[in-house]
């Protein structure tokens, strides 16, 4: 990771609700939907590039107010939920950062352009002596 993970633990701030989905009765009473909150704007952690970055990359995962947001029910554990919402942070991070590198196109060698035009030669040959002739 690009950051330091004790680092970004102590910026980030939890949020819980009450989850969705499997729990029987514990989900009418037990808050166990973790939303990870991260003010990336005010972070020490990351330079202006990275912000930007972030910014622009991320942009749907950011409130009005500038807070990066990620939920996490998938658990009946509070706990747990915090965690995994941790480890999407951490890969949406990775991947954000991660530099793409450029495509260089290759010209196809000569060798492979003859061959398919003699595989299509042999092709068309085969379809045109199956097809009946007129004399």
């Amino acid at each position: 990771m690009i950051v330091s993970v004790a680092e970004l633990k102590k910026e980030i701030k939890y949020k819980t609700s009450r989850s969705s989905g499997a729990g029987g009765q514990n989900v009418n009473k037990v808050e166990t939907k973790a939303s990870l909150l991260w003010d990336f704007e005010n972070s020490s952690l990351l330079s202006d590039q990275q912000k930007v970055l972030i910014r622009t990359k991320l942009s749907n995962r950011i409130q009005g107010d500038g807070m990066l947001q990620i939920d996490a029910s998938e658990s009946r554990s509070q706990l747990a939920n915090k965690v995994i919402a941790f480890d999407k942070l951490s890969a949406l991070l990775e991947s954000t950062f991660k530099v793409v590198k450029k495509r260089i196109s290759t010209k196809i060698p000569r060798s492979k352009i003859l061959a398919r035009l003699d595989r299509k030669a042999k092709h068309a040959e085969k379809k045109s002596n199956r097809r009946w002739k007129f004399d």
